[in-house]
Formats: C-alpha cells, structure tokens, sequence
C-alpha cells in the first residue's frame, strides 16, 4: 500500500499508539489501515461413501485436486458462498451443510471453513475453474496430488471420520504449506 484510501496520502508502515504491529497509517489524515486474513469457503460433497474433488484449471496449484471452494465474498453469507463455489467449480448441487473444519493459515494470511455437504445427484461436470471433476472413495483420493495443505488436513480427517460415523467440528492452525 503506498496511498491512504481516505484521503490519498502518503502511507507509511509503523505501530500506531496502543497497537502490538505494523500498521499502515497515512501520513496525512493519520487513518489506520487494517489488513485482514481473507476468508475461503468450501464444502466436501459427498454421496454415500465417495467425495467430490475438483481438479483446477487456475493457478494455484492447476492441475491439482481439491475441494470445491473461494473467497467470501463482502455482503455474502458462508453458506451462500459455500453453494456459490460448489456450483461453479462443479456444477454440483449439495444440501445438509454442516460446520466441519475451521483452519488458520497464518503463514499465507487466510482463512478455511468447509462444511460437510451431500451431494444431491451425480450430474455435475468441470466448471472454468477445474479441469475435471470426480467422486473418490477415500482409499482412491490422490493424496500427492492435493492443491493445498488445509485441503489434505480436512480430507485426512474427513476420512478417518468415515470410519466411525462421528463428525465433529475441528479447528486446525496449519503451520506452513507443507504437509506433515
């Protein structure tokens, strides 16, 4: 950020009074400038024992698998962002959203929350962001090819869940990109 978006000064980065870090803060007007972690919203679609997985078609990670998910949108509901981005990366329709993995990324700046989601009917194709879609049981999910860390933690939960039939919500802090 080099200008306030109040007034159009110059900003510089500093701790304002009162404050623990760095802030923008403009030079002229003294407005403080927040910046926020963005939030992604997703959902894990499943019908019976199998999961939806997109494979994208953008970058990040293109060519990798994931679940269907995006930026929150300002003025939109998770759960209407949720539907939103089920339905565009796969043309997908799910129902009985369900809390299920809130994850921190610190690291990047970012938010998770996916909810679990049923898929009503196996007519979903590829949206213009993912090259192709498919339902994976969880001994067929393409761990090495997974886009993104929080994607690989809340599916490894996911399917040990499976198991037993329980699913309780999580709330993860993933350290870095890197998969343990």
């Amino acid at each position: 950020m080099n200008f306030c978006a109040q007034c159009g000064s110059k900003v510089t980065l500093q701790v304002p009074a009162g404050d623990d870090r760095l802030r923008f803060v403009c030079d002229g007007c003294h407005a403080i400038h927040y910046e926020n972690p963005k939030m992604v919203v997703g959902t894990i679609p499943v019908m019976g024992n199998t999961i939806l997985l997109c494979k994208r078609a953008i970058e990040p990670r293109r060519g990798k698998w994931t679940l269907p998910a995006g930026w929150l949108e300002n003025g939109e509901t998770v759960t209407a962002c949720a539907l939103r981005e089920t339905q565009e990366e796969a043309w997908a329709e799910v129902d009985g959203l369900q809390p299920y993995v809130l994850a921190s990324l610190p690291f990047i700046n970012q938010v998770y929350f996916f909810l679990r989601a049923r898929l009503l009917n196996i007519d979903f194709h590829a949206g213009t962001e993912s090259l192709e879609v498919r339902l994976f049981t969880p001994d067929a999910i393409p761990w090495d090819d997974l886009a993104f860390s929080s994607v690989y933690e809340t599916l490894k939960f996911f399917c040990d869940d499976i198991k037993r039939a329980e699913f309780p919500f999580r709330i993860l802090d993933i350290k870095s990109q890197q998969r343990t």
